[in-house]
């Protein structure tokens, strides 16, 4: 069974920097496209970041030249780097592997952005 942890979240400072890191379990990861998303509650989660099996990103213009997703398929594992926080980004965030028509989400990791 397939399992995703978030992990990296915190309380930051406005202008200050956090990495997520999204550690999946199971032998598709690899194979997977990993997305990032966040949801503040009472509104809709929204899509911020993919990165695609082969390496290509895409990103929500939110956060576009600030965030970076990457993956390092040895460690099974995806990263969410977040430059220039603002508190408009406080949120929960999750990840979420897709392969094929599987789809599996994390529970999230609080981001936290304030002075």
């Amino acid at each position: 069974q397939v399992q995703l942890v978030e992990s990296g979240g915190e309380l930051v400072q406005p202008g200050g920097s956090l990495r997520l890191s999204c550690a999946a379990s199971g032998s598709i990861f690899s194979v997977a496209d990993i997305g990032w998303y966040r949801q503040v509650p009472g509104k809709e989660r929204e899509w911020i970041a993919t990165i695609e099996d082969s390496g290509g990103t895409n990103y929500a213009d939110s956060v576009k030249g600030r965030f970076a997703i990457s993956r390092d398929n040895a460690r099974n594992t995806a990263y969410l780097q977040m430059n220039s926080l603002r508190p408009e980004d406080t949120a929960g965030y999750y990840c979420k592997m897709t392969w094929y028509a599987q789809t599996y989400w994390g529970l999230g990791t609080q981001v936290t952005v304030s002075s």
